[in-house]
């Protein structure tokens, strides 16, 4: 299977409305997966610690990221790192926000399965080259 090495964002936006979820992956490889992540405005983050570490680019919107025993305000163009099995979740959405997620080793791949709406949407939507 060839892996796509190039994407482009308004692609990746365009491709993930039409999924109708949340967070939808478009790269994975062992070492690493990677999605977009949109949550409404008002809107709640029920995810919960993952077996990976995390990196959040943010593309569009506001919120409040808790990570672990500290607030941080995201805002386009913030990036954060998330290490692993650290409790996290976005909250305070003031716009909608769409968020990059990268993953490494990929979601899922550390021992524990992935979220279970992940692990669902990685599967219908996992693009092959």
């Amino acid at each position: 299977m060839a892996v796509r090495e190039s994407f482009d964002v308004e692609r990746i936006e365009a491709e993930q409305l039409v999924s109708g979820r949340r967070y939808r992956e478009f790269l994975r490889v062992p070492a690493l997966s990677a999605g977009m992540y949109v949550l409404p405005a008002g809107g709640s983050d029920r995810q919960t610690p993952h077996t990976e570490d995390e990196v959040y680019h943010v593309l569009h919107g506001r919120a409040t990221l808790d990570l672990g025993d500290h607030e941080h305000l995201v805002h386009p163009g913030s990036v954060v790192y998330v290490p692993a099995n650290v409790p996290h979740r976005f909250h305070s959405i003031e716009e909608e926000l769409k968020v990059l997620v990268f993953f490494a080793p990929a979601e899922g791949s550390s021992g524990s399965p992935a979220r279970p709406a992940t692990r669902r949407s990685a599967r219908r939507s996992r693009q092959r080259g």
